[in-house]
């Protein structure tokens, strides 16, 4: 039988960072049922307290980004003790980084989600990613910051969405043989266009569980090996052709597609190595 952890997940914002850390943490642990509970916006001292009694009648785990002094040392005191295992994620960086610079940090809480030029800056870039998914606005090429190809089952969508939340423009294309290819993407900068490529079993397999998924014959055109074989060798021809860089997401996630096209075109502070 699989041992049960628990793992409380504690912000004074919306917790966002706490659960990806954590979640990238425990993901290293298999052989762990983790349960994870998240409690973003914590406010006051009773609902505080109320968490810590918890997580010690659970034995669970805690993770947390409180930024406010008051609320850190409340968690310290009370883990320590109680023998509950607990870990800070943000303060350890904060005091390191405020004593090499001398500076007091001001230690407001939900900074990353302040309604700055950033955060206009993304809901603009998933507007036009949203409006410019698929090909449906060729004219769209011309504006992006990115355009991504590929033919069927190449993460495209999934893609766009993702690098729009990094404030990135991205319009797509799917390539299909039988559909001619829009005049304005010949105008793009090919430094700025990525071709998506996949494996054929890969592809084989992705597009026969579609067809399942459907209710459908898995056995079709679209899930036939020479139709995908003949899809690789045109949308190959095309990258080819344009001269644009070429990602094989194959056995990739989506976040490890992205960085390589972050790191591939600059984008947000990243750099080729």
């Amino acid at each position: 039988m699989t041992e049960k952890q628990d793992v409380f997940v504690l912000s004074d914002a919306a917790g966002e960072t706490a659960q990806r850390v954590a979640r990238a943490a425990f993901t290293q642990f298999p052989m762990l049922d983790i349960v994870y509970t998240n409690y973003p916006f914590v406010k006051n001292d009773s609902q505080l307290e109320n968490i810590l009694k918890l997580a010690k009648e659970k034995n669970a785990v805690i993770i947390h980004t409180l930024v406010t002094k008051e609320t850190i040392h409340t968690v310290e005191d009370y883990c320590q003790n109680n023998n509950v295992i607990y870990y800070d994620i943000l303060n350890p960086i904060i005091g390191t980084f405020a004593q090499v610079k001398g500076v007091e940090p001001i230690r407001k809480k939900g900074l990353t989600h302040n309604l700055d030029s950033d955060y206009f800056d993304m809901i603009s870039a998933m507007e036009f990613t949203l409006t410019n998914d698929d090909g449906k606005n060729p004219k769209g090429f011309l504006d992006a910051d990115l355009v991504l190809l590929g033919i069927s089952r190449t993460s495209k969508t999934p893609l766009s969405l993702y690098l729009a939340n990094k404030n990135i423009k991205v319009a797509n294309l799917p390539l299909v043989p039988t559909s001619q290819i829009p005049e304005e993407l010949w105008q793009v900068d090919p430094k700025k266009i990525v071709g998506l490529t996949n494996d054929m079993n890969v592809l084989l397999k992705i597009r026969r569980q579609r067809m399942i998924a459907y209710g459908l014959d898995p056995n079709t055109t679209y899930s036939a090996e020479d139709e995908i074989k003949k899809e690789l060798d045109y949308s190959n021809k095309i990258y080819e052709k344009l001269g644009c860089p070429v990602i094989n997401t194959a056995d990739r996630s989506i976040e490890e597609t992205a960085a390589l096209i972050m790191e591939q075109l600059n984008f947000n502070g990243y750099q080729k190595s």
